[in-house]
């Protein structure tokens, strides 16, 4: 309902463990991992819209031929694109040679993205430009098999600054300083050494150097040169990788910020963000899939051997609690049990606010993706009407009749669908103001489902990050019903802090929380310490990150989370509308009992789970205090 959140990307990998003809001969096509590729990603799509791409190694093939395919676009459809490419190619061969769709070895030598091994991607970018050259996968690449490299994840480092040097000090000329990049080249990097120790003991050995590339290919320590490249690293991060010969690997930061989850059997091995895209494109039970634990790497061999390895010592786990409010989807069946507890919890803070008058209460949600929490708020509230309906039976006693238990049965919560979002209207205009009016059009609400001046409007949704299309459109949009009071809750807590691991909320000014806090400083005559705060996080700017305190905490200490909450609605009220408005919160202890096991909050309390998170924070309310509108990192 408030704006927009975009997030992280979206990973998925696929290894063939039998030969290609045995998956023409049981699912009936050549074409079994590039189709369930492309329903891999479609199931997480919601990742990101920015830009998508694949890739393919083909084992074995002879010299001469390609046996790395890769396919990347930024087109407005990303992924219809890609797919749609790979397609054609499949499309000139069932056209021009059909007789050759049941040849797996012919196929495999004249048609990309026939192979054992793919990866997939679906990028947002929460840093730098949406060209294509920014999309995944990355290919660094090399005429021996075992140093070509591609590459792609779920990620952003807090201190690309320090690997950049990192690279520099190595002997490297980076091309740019980006988290990408030097993931890419600091893996590249210690990939070549490895090939090089390697290169030496088997030439010791009395290999020939043709023999020698295979032999290094065997031997690989793909968890030596993963610990020995991610030493440095802090942030979060999902990266999978492909290595030319036939090794595969996907790492996961060591406080488990970024999600990722992998199934293995006898035919395969599937790698996903999220957990449901593999039991649909699968049919598999949700207890057969599992997670890759914090600080380790499941890699695969060329061989099939398929291990899980230590390659950071893990931290406290901190995992991003926004994937389960609000960015996964809402399929996976614990996700939905801790959306429906998210929206229960929030009932006592409705009904104090309506006076608990549900007969005068209408309840709804805005966006979809607040349904499910929807759901539980609203069992949340039968919960509080039958005990409403029992006391009034017993209270009867024997004065109890048919007319007055049916008048007491008849008391159910008023549930509406009140805004339907028209998702094909298109704005040209290029006058703010102008554009803020049809943008208060985006959503149709179902008009008569509200007495006028008599009944409330309470409606939930995940989170309230700035607030700027809550008071530009919605607040409006749902006076013109004519509540009396209009309550919007939000499933999250208040968004306080900037995150730095892959959503898009980097900017402190951005956020609605945070401008009350502010505001409330100045009413209260607190300014002075709006100056104390900017003053100790430039003391801290050269520190090493693990010295870094978060000060930006200090601006919000004075307050209650209700004042807050108050300024907000006070702040984002538009002028001219007619209803009293309450903007109710998700608080910090209900949030971990519904989601007990993914406890990174640092966006709601400001504890990050790295040394790079307090880092990032005092420089961005330093940005702030600047008034430079640009990212902490």
């Amino acid at each position: 309902m408030s704006d927009k959140i975009l997030h992280e990307c979206g990973v998925a990998v696929i290894r063939l463990l039998k030969p290609l003809e045995y998956y023409l001969e049981k699912y009936k096509t050549p074409f079994y991992a590039t189709n369930k590729l492309a329903l891999l990603l479609e199931k997480q799509h919601n990742r990101g819209q920015d830009g998508a791409g694949a890739a393919c190694i083909k084992f074995d093939v002879p010299p001469g031929n390609p046996y790395i395919n890769r396919c990347r676009s930024n087109e407005a459809r990303s992924l219809d694109d890609v797919v749609q490419k790979i397609n054609s190619r499949f499309n000139e061969v069932a056209k021009n040679f059909p007789e050759k769709l049941n040849d797996v070895e012919w196929l495999k030598t004249h048609v990309p993205f026939i192979g054992e091994l793919f990866l997939g991607h679906l990028r947002y970018g929460t840093y730098g430009l949406n060209g294509i050259d920014s999309c995944h996968p990355f290919l660094r690449q090399n005429n021996w098999m075992t140093r070509n490299l591609v590459l792609a994840g779920n990620f952003n480092l807090t201190n690309v600054d320090e690997m950049f040097d990192v690279l520099v000090d190595l002997g490297q000329h980076p091309k740019e300083k980006a988290d990408t990049v030097t993931v890419l080249e600091k893996i590249g990097h210690f990939l070549d050494e490895e090939n090089e120790i390697l290169f030496r003991k088997f030439k010791d050995d009395g290999y020939t150097n043709k023999e020698i590339s295979h032999k290094i290919g065997e031997h690989l320590d793909i968890q030596k040169i993963l610990t020995r490249s991610s030493r440095d690293w802090d942030g979060g991060y999902v990266i999978t990788g492909l290595i030319g010969h036939g090794d595969a690997f996907v790492l996961r930061d060591p406080a488990g910020i970024r999600p990722v989850f992998y199934y293995h059997d006898d035919e395969i091995v599937v790698v996903t963000s999220e957990r449901p895209a593999i039991q649909t494109a699968f049919n598999v039970a949700v207890e057969d899939i599992k997670e890759i634990q914090p600080g380790s790497a499941l890699v695969i061999k060329k061989n099939g051997a398929v291990n899980e390895y230590e390659c950071k010592k893990p931290v406290e786990r901190k995992s991003c609690s926004f994937e389960r409010i609000y960015f996964s989807r809402g399929s996976d069946v614990d996700i939905y049990k801790e959306r429906i507890k998210l929206g229960h919890s929030l009932v006592p803070a409705v009904l104090k606010s309506v006076d608990n008058d549900c007969k005068n209460t209408v309840f709804s949600f805005i966006p979809n993706t607040a349904e499910v929490a929807f759901y539980g708020m609203m069992k949340g509230v039968e919960d509080y009407l039958n005990e409403v309906k029992r006391n009034k039976i017993l209270k009867l006693g024997t004065e109890l009749n048919n007319e007055k238990l049916t008048e007491i049965l008849s008391i159910r919560p008023r549930a509406e669908k009140i805004a339907i979002k028209d998702a094909k209207l298109r704005t040209f205009i290029t006058n703010d103001t102008q554009r803020d009016e049809l943008v208060g059009h985006v959503y149709d609400i179902t008009y008569g489902t509200i007495v006028k001046g008599v009944d409330n409007l309470v409606v939930i949704d995940d989170s309230i990050v700035r607030g700027t299309t809550l008071k530009q459109s919605i607040l409006r949009m749902l006076d013109r019903l004519g509540p009396k009071k209009i309550v919007i809750v939000s499933s999250a807590p208040q968004i306080r802090y900037p995150d730095c691991y892959g959503i898009d909320m980097a900017k402190l000014g951005d956020f609605a929380a945070f401008s009350a806090a502010i505001e409330l400083l100045h009413e209260s005559n607190q300014e002075e310490l709006i100056e104390e705060v900017y003053f100790k996080s430039v003391e801290q700017l050269y520190l090493p990150s693990d010295k870094v305190v978060n000060h930006v905490k200090n601006i919000y200490n004075p307050f209650t989370p209700e004042q807050i909450s108050a300024k907000m609605a006070q702040m984002l009220k538009p002028k001219g509308i007619n209803a009293e408005v309450e903007i109710i919160f998700q608080t910090i202890e209900d949030l971990h009992v519904a989601i007990p096991q993914h406890t990174g909050d640092w966006y709601f309390t400001g504890n990050y789970p790295t040394p790079g998170g307090n880092k990032v924070v005092n420089k961005a309310f330093i940005n702030y205090y600047e008034g430079k509108n640009e990212r902490a990192y």
